[in-house]
């Protein structure tokens, strides 16, 4: 299972007032999308990276019945509530925290706002989307207030369908999530520069 282990860049809190949570895909590592930090407009935030045990949050594709990926998906869910909370506990609201995560980490942010619908400061998923064999609405509850949320993905991916992406897209909005979606034909599972470009507009106002 998984622990809450974490490495950080940026200011400090509770002075930066504003924080990112940036979480690793399948097999990648904190310090890897952590990096990502540096091509985003979050050079007054705090950055957040947690790790998960053996570089992956659950075992299966993120499209496997969710009983498949227990009782790593719930652990891994535990662990960015118990990083918010730390955040909280410093002095910074959810308006004030921004997620980002690639792949499965992707994924799993889109899971955790969901699941805990509220008004964060925005969501950036690069190529993820709701987790399960299908969508299942009675986990999700709660209004984003407006919460901005990128999702970037492409067409076609070998992991996530587009189908999933735009599900996704639908349920946050008809929860009052502001989303922008971006399917890129033919970018592969990686996050290019345009792509970065995008989410930096759309969830962290850069012009």
């Amino acid at each position: 299972m998984h622990t809450l282990d974490y490495i950080t860049s940026g200011k400090d809190l509770p002075g930066a007032g504003k924080a990112l949570i940036l979480i690793h895909g399948r097999g990648g590592s904190a310090e890897d999308i952590l990096a990502l930090a540096d091509a985003l407009p979050v050079e007054d935030f705090a950055c957040f990276a947690p790790k998960a045990a053996a570089h992956s949050w659950y075992p299966y594709s993120f499209m496997a019945p969710i009983t498949q990926n227990e009782p790593w998906l719930t652990s891994a869910l535990h662990v960015l509530k118990q990083l918010v909370t730390d955040i909280n506990n410093k002095g910074i609201t959810n308006e004030n925290i921004w997620l980002a995560g690639f792949s499965q980490g992707a994924c799993l942010a889109l899971e955790f706002v969901t699941r805990n619908a509220t008004r964060y400061g925005g969501v950036a998923a690069f190529t993820g989307g709701l987790i399960g064999d299908r969508i299942y609405s009675q986990h999700y509850s709660g209004d984003f207030g407006g919460t901005p949320v990128f999702i970037g993905t492409s067409d076609p991916d070998p992991h996530v369908p587009v189908s999933r992406v735009h599900e996704t897209t639908a349920l946050l909005q008809k929860m009052n999530a502001a989303v922008t979606e971006r399917v890129y034909p033919g970018m592969g599972h990686t996050i290019t520069t345009a792509e970065i470009g995008e989410a930096a507009r759309a969830v962290f106002n850069a012009s």
